[in-house]
C-alpha cells in the first residue's frame, strides 16, 4: 500500500490526503455550487441502475485501485477507506467534476466477508451467514478536487437470513448471483428468498445508500430539484444522462 502522506493546501485551506494514486481532501462544505459533471467511480451495474432510477445524471469512470494493498480490517474505516480512495483516484483525473466512489462489504462478527473466490468459498460464506444476522456496511465518498471539498461517511444495514438447508445453498450456487457479490448474495435477485428481515436502508444492501447519497448532493447544492423543476426537466432524460463503458 503507498505510503500515506499529509500536506496543506494553502489556497483551499485543507488538508489533503493522498492514498492509491489519488487526491482525498478532508474538509467540510463551504458554499453551494451546482452545475458540475457528476461521475460514478463505479463500474458496478447496481450502483449505476440505482442512480438512473433516483434520477441522477452522470457518467461512469471506473476506479482502478488495488483493493488488497489495503491493510485495516475495522469493517467501517475498511469500507470508508475504500470508498474514499476509489473517489480520490478518478478525481485526479477529473477534478471538476463531482465523483462518487462507494465500497459495499458483508461482515459478520467482525469478519469481513468479500467477493467469493470459489464455489466452496460461495458456499461457506452462506452457510455462515444462514439463521443468523450480519451488517452490509457501505462507505461512500463524494468530492470535487479542484473545489477542495470531500464527504465520506458510511451507511449500516442489519440483514437477516432465514435457516439455508444444504440444498437451497446449492441450488442457489448454480445461478451467477453469487460471484461478483459480496458475501455471496444479491438482495435484489434470485437471494431475495434468503432474506427474512432487514433493518436500515434497502439500497444500501444493494450497493448505494441512496437517500443520503441524493440528500448530501441536495443539501449542498450539487444537485438542484428546484432549478430542474423551473427548466421543466424530463426525468425521464434526467436519468438516461449516462455513459457506461
Amino acid at each position: 500500500m503507498p505510503r500515506i502522506t499529509y500536506r496543506r493546501n494553502k489556497t483551499a485551506g485543507v488538508r489533503i490526503l493522498a492514498r492509491h494514486r489519488g487526491i482525498c481532501y478532508e474538509t467540510t462544505m463551504g458554499k453551494k455550487v451546482s452545475g458540475k459533471e457528476i461521475i460514478l467511480a463505479s463500474e458496478s451495474p447496481r450502483r449505476r441502475r440505482l442512480l438512473e432510477q433516483a434520477r441522477i445524471g452522470f457518467r461512469v469512470v471506473p476506479s482502478r485501485i488495488d483493493e488488497t494493498a489495503l491493510k485495516t480490517r475495522r469493517p467501517v474505516k475498511f469500507a470508508k477507506t475504500l470508498a474514499e480512495a476509489k473517489a480520490g483516484a478518478v478525481s485526479e483525473k477529473h477534478p471538476d467534476a463531482w465523483v462518487i466512489g462507494a465500497d459495499s462489504i458483508v461482515v459478520i462478527e467482525d469478519r469481513i466477508l468479500n467477493k467469493p473466490e470459489s464455489e466452496q468459498d460461495a458456499y461457506m460464506m452462506l452457510s455462515h451467514l444462514s439463521g443468523r444476522t450480519h451488517r452490509v456496511i457501505t462507505g461512500y465518498s463524494i468530492m470535487c478536487g479542484s473545489l477542495g471539498h470531500s464527504h465520506t461517511d458510511a451507511c449500516i444495514t442489519r440483514v437477516t437470513f432465514k435457516e439455508l438447508g444444504d440444498a437451497e445453498i446449492r441450488w442457489y450456487l448454480q445461478s451467477a448471483e453469487p460471484w461478483d457479490k459480496a458475501g455471496a448474495y444479491a438482495v435484489q435477485g434470485t437471494g431475495a428468498f434468503m432474506v427474512k428481515h432487514i433493518q436500515g436502508s434497502y439500497t444500501n444492501v444493494v450497493g448505494l445508500p441512496v437517500c443520503e447519497v441524493v440528500d448530501y448532493l441536495h443539501k449542498n447544492g450539487i444537485i438542484d430539484r428546484a432549478r430542474d423543476i423551473n427548466n421543466n426537466e424530463d426525468p425521464h432524460k434526467a436519468a438516461g444522462n449516462v455513459s457506461a463503458r
